[in-house]
């Protein structure tokens, strides 16, 4: 039976921890403070894994399976803009937009639940990430041994969802969420006076055609049954007024669902900047590097996860069909390890309490579907660790 006072210590939990964000890798007050309360529920609590990263596992009965339940802990260096907000950060330039805060609370919250109720056999993994936001701290985790020191069978993890209906979950087989790989064109070339061009290579006339040639790359060299994203988002030079630089730089990022179409973005990237530095003799040097592995989701857990679901919110809450994501989690890294699920909890929809979007100064965590996210996790591991199994 969930009570108010569950509700409540869910609450002042993740309002603590609101109040109190820290960026990746230097989440070690927040660190400090989930150490602090696993401890009071009597748990062994492991730290310095990845950093700030903590595990403490939960075994009851003589089961040889075990799971892991994930919540990441870094927050965003992002002002709130939040004044009547009583438990607004209290630490300028930084705030939970992205909910970690509340992700955190809900397996605390599933903890508390599963020493309770004792209802499965086997061993629960509470594992609490850092660095999400940065797609370094799973990695982290696992150079550390995280998965040599505490094994799982499988991973589950959530992540709330601004645009869908509060308490609403919904998830996929197969590939939920895209990888990110971030890309720096550097080009040089000769600058001169902005009235005598023929003495010069134009870099910004280099760069623009790049910009918009890299715009081909998914229409013309991406399957259309496939999905893929290139976006340029910064152009920056050394140029003046009536100079024309001898540098630029294009950054920007790709999101895509399969390792095969990810090498097929960096081939066409690098071809593209190199043909058309030639053209115009400049020189163009590419760095592109994989941020995120993409989300993809093991068929055998998403059932665990669609049952957990059901019985915690209602089948006509539950959706198992979600469109793809074009976001990127670094829960990805840990699924190319071990098999797993990863759900969107519903955080609020049309303007109501929590359809604010991540990343967003006025984000806020909607405190209604708390108990939801802990009973969410305790029944993944009751559904998956039986207490009638051999």
């Amino acid at each position: 039976m969930i009570t108010s006072d569950f509700d409540e210590q869910l609450t002042q939990w993740r309002h603590h921890l609101h109040r109190n964000p820290e960026t990746g890798f230097n989440e070690s007050r927040t660190s400090d403070y989930i150490a602090t309360i696993l401890g009071a529920m009597g748990l062994e609590v492991h730290r310095g894994i990845g950093g700030t990263g903590l595990v403490a596992s939960l075994k009851l009965g003589d089961g040889k399976s075990s799971i892991g339940l994930r919540a990441d802990m870094d927050a965003l260096a992002i002002t709130e803009a939040a004044d009547d907000r009583p438990y607004k950060s209290l630490s300028p330039g930084c705030m939970h937009a992205c909910g970690h805060d509340g992700h955190m609370a809900m397996v605390l919250g599933a903890a508390r639940l599963l020493l309770e109720r004792r209802n499965f056999n086997g061993v629960v993994r509470f594992i609490f990430q850092p660095a999400e936001e940065h797609g370094k701290g799973a990695i982290a985790m696992m150079k550390d041994g995280l998965f040599e020191r505490f094994p799982v069978d499988e991973i589950y993890g959530v992540h709330n969802m601004p645009g869908m209906p509060a308490g609403h979950i919904a998830t996929r087989s197969g590939p939920v969420m895209a990888s990110e790989d971030n890309f720096v064109i550097r080009i040089t070339g000769r600058g001169g006076h902005a009235a005598r061009p023929h003495m010069a290579v134009d870099l910004l006339l280099v760069g623009a055609q790049i910009v918009v040639a890299l715009q081909t790359v998914v229409a013309r060299s991406v399957d259309p049954a496939e999905s893929a994203v290139v976006s340029c988002t910064e152009f920056i030079t050394d140029g003046i007024r009536n100079v024309l630089p001898s540098h630029v730089t294009i950054q920007g990022d790709t999101r895509s669902y399969s390792p095969e179409i990810q090498v097929l973005l960096e081939r066409r990237i690098r071809g593209i900047c190199k043909g058309v530095c030639d053209a115009h003799g400049a020189v163009c040097e590419v760095e592109y590097t994989h941020e995120f592995a993409p989300t993809v989701n093991s068929p055998n857990c998403v059932e665990v996860a669609l049952k957990a679901a059901c019985a915690v919110v209602g089948a006509e809450k539950v959706k198992s069909q979600v469109a793809p994501m074009m976001i990127s989690e670094d829960f990805g890294a840990f699924l190319k390890v071990v098999p797993g699920a990863f759900v969107f909890l519903g955080n609020g929809d049309n303007g109501s309490v929590g359809d604010v979007p991540l990343h967003n100064a006025g984000y806020d965590f909607n405190d209604s579907v708390l108990s939801i996210g802990a009973r969410y996790f305790a029944e993944i591991a009751r559904v998956r660790l039986p207490q009638n199994a051999c």
